[in-house]
């Protein structure tokens, strides 16, 4: 069985926009194109997923990363590009979700593959797409990362 330690992140070799937080855990935004003139999300939202992130975390020592933006014409392919360059990719799970093209991608860490493994994944884009048929896209979320964390355990 892999070791569930992660190696230490050093903030200096995170990529721009990104930092790490008290928690241990790396934060990042992605800018493209213009800057929004307000936030897509509300506070309380953005909270709700910033706590949830670090409790699946901490509770599965598996890093959790949201990325809601286009994927392109081929959202498993555009998950794909983009999952490498996440932080700690081998150790992480991605939740990838293109809101104009209603497609929800989740892809999982060579580390944490047995533990994070299509079952699972699946699971967790069942748990989102109730509420993304509703238009509660943070609430789909919450409950992916909830549900997966629930799934992989320790």
């Amino acid at each position: 069985m892999a070791s569930s330690k992660w190696p230490a992140v050093v903030e200096s070799d995170l990529p721009h926009g990104y930092a790490l937080t008290s928690s241990g855990r790396v934060s990042g935004v992605h800018e493209a194109g213009d800057v929004f003139k307000e936030a897509p999300f509300s506070d309380d939202e953005r909270l709700a997923v910033d706590n949830v992130l670090i409790e699946a975390t901490r509770a599965t020592k598996v890093r959790f990363t949201v990325y809601i933006g286009d994927l392109g014409a081929d959202p498993a392919a555009g998950a794909d590009a983009i999952f490498p360059a996440t932080p700690d990719a081998a150790h992480s799970v991605l939740i990838a979700v293109s809101p104009n093209e209603k497609a929800i991608e989740v892809r999982s860490g060579s580390a944490v593959a047995d533990r994070a493994n299509d079952r699972v994944c699946q699971l967790g884009v069942t748990a989102a797409l109730s509420s993304f048929r509703q238009g509660e896209m943070i609430d789909g979320l919450v409950s992916a990362i909830r549900v997966m964390a629930a799934a992989i355990g320790r």
